[in-house]
């Protein structure tokens, strides 16, 4: 499909996102197969003259903000530079608007080459539509070919576990949101200030915010930017239980590391991380949400969960496996095995570290992996599971198994290509037992 394949008769049914409800997740950008998706400070934009329709990054949104288009005249698609510059979509055209414009394209090649045109003129900042122009370098199409061979993110699952609880998915929005309470906020590491992670339960008192293990909230920061807007929302998965931080309570926690620089090691100050780690018991925040439809855990007796984390990406793990422990306190749930990875720089900057070596050993199998120990070689997620590719292959061979991931987008394909060389070694087909992960929602990659 190309994007001639989104024009009839002069009109382009264009692919727009829609500012007011997306909430900067990145997961469009991560997903698109053709890097059809870029962002700014402010907004995360679709690329006319890239897009071909392939609706990949539709079903991972959470927010289902990336489902929105409109017809506009081929000749006059919506530019970039205009898309970063809005606060909501422009309304759509009317039929006589469109049927006027339609007389002024006489063919379909005709309206693919004043859409490239006019990426050429406004998308110089994008750094995405050159690498894509017929003037490419041959060896820019080659570099392209091998990025493109193994593509971590299309192996990840967009449907939830069969056995998955139902989600409710956007209750509150921008305009709507709702105003909880902070009732705990603790440094869940024993990093210094520069690294530490919060441990933040906020409560919604009686105000219906139902939330799964692995869904996840926006947080909007009080003030305006420096363009003076409004802050946007930051995204924070859930860290607690279905049935709360405390049981039978209506809260939720939260994991929220403080971002004191960014990750050329930039001095920068988060501000909705620093926000929220300095917040107080009985402040009051401001929540949308709740998100999430597929990064679900399974529910069915034996079903066994693997984990695979950095830092805060821990915050669905935690939850997962704190109901887990409960259904087990219960002895009404037999559960399957429960298989963890870890990461962090050292184990000073680990949440929930002390707690997880706590937990009985034949509940959890915990790996933890260091890669900035004094005296030591960096060692990664991957690693750890290299290291226990035979527990993991078993695993695997199980199609009650299921898989999450959840850190930064860099760690992502190293897991995955760990994964491949597990099942590989192990004798068994790569192709195959991917596409069932995939189709049967056993593989799910949450990174940013």
């Amino acid at each position: 499909m190309t994007t001639t394949t989104l024009i009839a008769n002069g009109i382009l049914n264009q692919h727009l996102i829609d500012p007011e409800i997306c909430i900067r997740c990145n997961t469009c950008e991560a997903t698109c197969p053709i890097d059809a998706i870029t962002h700014d400070d402010t907004n995360y934009v679709v690329m006319a003259d890239k897009c071909n329709g392939c609706m990949d990054c539709i079903s991972p949104c959470p927010t289902g903000a990336i489902d929105n288009w409109r017809k506009v005249p081929a000749a006059e698609p919506y530019p970039i530079d205009a898309q970063y510059g809005w606060d909501e979509l422009p309304p759509a055209l009317s039929a006589e608007q469109l049927a006027a414009a339609a007389s002024d394209v006489q063919d379909l090649s005709q309206a693919q080459a004043v859409i490239a045109a006019a990426a050429e003129s406004t998308g110089s900042g994008t750094g995405s539509s050159t690498s894509t122009r017929a003037s490419a370098s041959s060896a820019s199409s080659v570099e392209q070919s091998v990025q493109e061979s193994f593509r971590a993110a299309s192996f990840g699952a967009t449907v939830p576990p069969w056995s998955a609880a139902h989600a409710y998915t956007n209750l509150h929005g921008p305009k709507n949101p709702v105003t909880a309470t902070v009732v705990g906020n603790i440094n869940c590491t024993e990093a210094g200030f520069d690294n530490e992670t919060h441990h933040i339960v906020l409560d919604f008192g009686s105000m219906p915010f139902p939330v799964l293990e692995g869904q996840s909230v926006g947080i909007i920061p009080p003030g305006t930017d420096a363009t003076g807007r409004p802050h946007v929302a930051r995204q924070y998965s859930i860290a607690s239980a279905r049935n709360g931080e405390r049981p039978g309570y209506n809260n939720a926690a939260l994991t929220v590391k403080r971002v004191t620089a960014d990750h050329e090691g930039r001095p920068v100050r988060g501000v909705a991380s620093n926000y929220l780690c300095d917040l107080k018991v009985g402040d009051t925040v401001q929540v949308i949400g709740p998100f999430g439809h597929s990064f679900l855990m399974p529910n069915h007796p034996r079903s066994h969960i693997v984990m695979i984390c950095t830092g805060t990406g821990s915050a669905p793990m935690r939850a997962m496996t704190e109901w887990r422990r409960r259904l087990r306190k219960s002895g009404k749930f037999d559960g399957g095995k429960l298989m963890l990875f870890f990461g962090a720089r050292t184990p000073q900057e680990l949440p929930y570290f002390g707690p997880l070596q706590s937990l009985p050993k034949d509940f959890i199998d915990n790996n933890f992996a260091f890669s900035r120990v004094p005296g030591q070689p960096r060692r990664y997620v991957q690693d750890a599971m290299r290291e226990r590719a035979a527990d993991l292959a078993a695993l695997l061979r199980d199609e009650n198994t299921h898989i999450f991931v959840c850190g930064l987008k860099s760690m992502e394909e190293g897991v995955v290509l760990a994964l491949r060389d597990v099942i590989v070694q192990a004798g068994m087909d790569w192709d195959g037992v991917a596409a069932r992960l995939k189709q049967q929602g056993r593989l799910h990659l949450e990174t940013y």
